[in-house]
């Protein structure tokens, strides 16, 4: 069996703890769905995309609360519709994006069109429809400041005064790509929060 480290804090800093944490704070605060693709560096990007690419996802959302809290709104979009869906602003009162936030727990919906959480909000201003959904909540410095989505999408047609497939049906989502995009949200929170402990103590530069 291997040796393990064991790192212990540095006494030279434990009086520095509280102005730290205190500062950290401030600048998670700060971020905002409008700003924050200043700190969605390259590796995060990456990390979405690959997760997104993983389990078979047509296209992937970051959403973030806005600064009343009243709205998740999309910050980061990995679809052809992009430039129209970054700022899209779901009220926290709807949808399954919203119920993920609320609750801090994690889906993945299959037949996303028939649950009557669903919000087709974003939907109808693409004329998309959503086949399935894969939602986690988001977190930087410990608190959940909003979700990671990514969906499946289709074609669909009214008969008989009910909405019905047209074409492809697509696989659909399982517990296991709900774990990939759930660790992509983690890996991507230890990223952010090392991306602002970096600028708060100066050593951001090259």
């Amino acid at each position: 069996m291997s040796a393990r480290v064991n790192f212990l804090p540095d006494e030279r800093f434990l009086s520095l703890r509280a102005a730290l944490k205190e500062r950290l704070h401030k600048m998670a605060d700060v971020l905002t769905p409008e700003n924050i693709g200043g700190i969605l560096d390259l590796r995060i990007e990456n990390v979405l995309r690959d997760a997104f690419d993983r389990v078979g996802a047509d296209e992937g959302s970051l959403w973030l609360l806005d600064a009343q809290k009243e709205n998740l709104v999309i910050a980061y979009n990995t679809g052809a519709h992009a430039s129209e869906i970054v700022g899209f602003k779901q009220p926290i009162n709807s949808g399954i994006v919203s119920t993920s936030l609320a609750s801090e727990q994690g889906f993945a919906e299959n037949e996303v069109y028939k649950h009557e959480l669903h919000s087709r909000l974003l939907d109808d201003k693409l004329s998309l429809n959503t086949y399935a959904m894969i939602v986690v909540p988001f977190y930087f410095l410990n608190e959940c400041r909003g979700v990671i989505s990514c969906v499946q999408l289709f074609n669909v047609r009214r008969e008989a005064d009910e909405t019905v497939p047209a074409g492809p049906i697509p696989s659909g989502f399982e517990i296991e790509q709900l774990n990939v995009i759930k660790r992509a949200s983690l890996i991507i929170s230890d990223l952010i929060d090392y991306r602002l402990l970096r600028v708060t103590v100066g050593w951001d530069g090259h």
